[in-house]
């Protein structure tokens, strides 16, 4: 790739660090147990195509993509230059990640969202609060891509039939599911003395109850959406995944979306996206030489 040459040892010491933070969160969120029509540690979820092993292949497949856009960043200011080189570099993402999954689409929104977070991040590496780092993403993303192919996506069918706008439109307004919905609820239920496992469940269960998940909303229309917000909601008031009725609740409500087949992906990526904007504030801590491992081990 010819943005490789633009690349200096100094800019990869630096971006080595936060794309082992991406993939840390996209392998956190699969691995994370209970969760209604995902892929977790019990099997595929509503998605036939799809492991855990697969899962983890490509975050680790894409983790070097992350390395390039975080490099590319470092010194730059949001651009349209910029956001065409982080969509070539996030379009050589997607084939790397569908050659580890054989043809699967394991994390093509994540790629999006943690590929404009890790470059907003790296931007921004004095200053690791959300909410500035979120910022600076949405100004990356409201720049178009002009060198996008003409397809049409499950997005673009999903907001001409429905009107939502998926994980674009959720760059676009500065990631409100994860920096007002999902990054509270996971500090608060820490707080509160929940184990780390129940806080991300927590977090995950408040975004689905928000969040017009256009993924939801392409396999199974708006009875699918109103199942997973109503069901995510029942369970938060009945105390969340930490107690014995939220759980039976939550239980019940992975086995409502199985029977529908749909998945809530849109909920997931912006969990991982949550929890990498969590990890680069601890990341802080650490050097730039180091390569994210200690922070994984801390958080995992």
């Amino acid at each position: 790739m010819s943005i490789s040459l633009r690349k200096r040892p100094d800019q990869l010491s630096a971006a080595v660090p936060m794309a082992a933070l991406c993939r840390w969160a996209l392998i956190a969120e699969a691995e994370l147990t209970p969760k209604p029509g995902l892929v977790d540690r019990r099997g595929s979820g509503s998605h036939r195509d799809l492991s855990l092993p697969v899962m983890r292949r490509s975050a680790m497949a894409i983790e070097p993509y992350f390395v390039n856009m975080a490099a590319v960043s470092i010194g730059c200011e949001p651009s349209q230059s910029l956001r065409e080189d982080l969509a070539c570099i996030g379009r050589a993402a997607e084939g790397a990640m569908f050659r580890a999954t054989n043809g699967s689409n394991s994390h093509k929104g994540a790629i999006w969202l943690l590929g404009l977070l890790v470059s907003a991040a790296a931007m921004r590496q004095a200053d690791a609060r959300a909410a500035g780092i979120a910022a600076m993403a949405r100004d990356i993303a409201l720049f178009e891509d002009r060198a996008a192919p003409r397809v049409v996506t499950h997005g673009d069918l999903v907001a001409a039939r429905y009107g939502g706008d998926g994980a674009r439109g959720e760059a676009r307004r500065g990631f409100p599911h994860a920096v007002e919905v999902g990054l509270p609820a996971l500090r608060a239920r820490r707080a509160a003395g929940a184990c780390e496992d129940v806080a991300r469940l927590d977090a995950l269960l408040e975004i689905m109850s928000r969040l017009e998940d256009t993924c939801l909303l392409y396999r199974g229309g708006e009875g699918a959406l109103t199942a997973a917000r109503t069901g995510a909601a029942a369970t938060l008031r009945a105390g969340g995944a930490g107690t014995a009725s939220g759980k039976r609740l939550l239980l019940r409500l992975d086995q409502q979306l199985l029977e529908l087949n749909v998945s809530p992906g849109g909920s997931a990526d912006l969990l991982a996206a949550t929890l990498f904007l969590d990890a680069i504030a601890w990341g802080q801590k650490w050097t730039q030489q180091q390569t994210g491992e200690h922070l994984w081990n801390r958080l995992s």
